[in-house]
């Protein structure tokens, strides 16, 4: 049982490590921009995005029995950066961020259903 959750688990797990690379990228990436001040909201959101992907990567891995209501959280916060990120879709790493993020929050969602 546990190698088939694990196999249903695997893209959500793939999908969040992606979302936390994206993220971090888009993080620092922000924080070169001139327009620092006016990301100030993507920057914050891109780091709890970040971490709460990380989190439900390694909650996934072990299998965890809150995993539903953790990937509900994470969808949650993933299409709330991502839709930020949208706002600033301008800047080249925001854009690709809100796409990556829309992605996750949707395999997030499924794996919550």
């Amino acid at each position: 049982m546990i190698s088939t959750q694990m196999t249903e688990y695997q893209e959500c797990i793939e999908e969040c490590l992606r979302c936390v690379r994206e993220c971090n990228h888009c993080y620092e990436a922000c924080l070169q921009e001139e327009s620092v001040a006016e990301l100030t909201q993507c920057i914050l959101l891109t780091r709890d995005c970040a971490e709460i992907c990380s989190f439900t990567a390694a909650a996934l891995s072990r299998n965890s029995t809150m995993a539903k209501h953790i990937c509900s959280l994470c969808a949650e916060i993933c299409g709330q950066c991502g839709k930020e990120c949208a706002r600033h879709q301008h800047h080249a790493h925001c854009k690709r961020c809100a796409e990556i993020c829309f992605q996750c929050a949707k395999a997030c969602a499924q794996m919550a259903a």
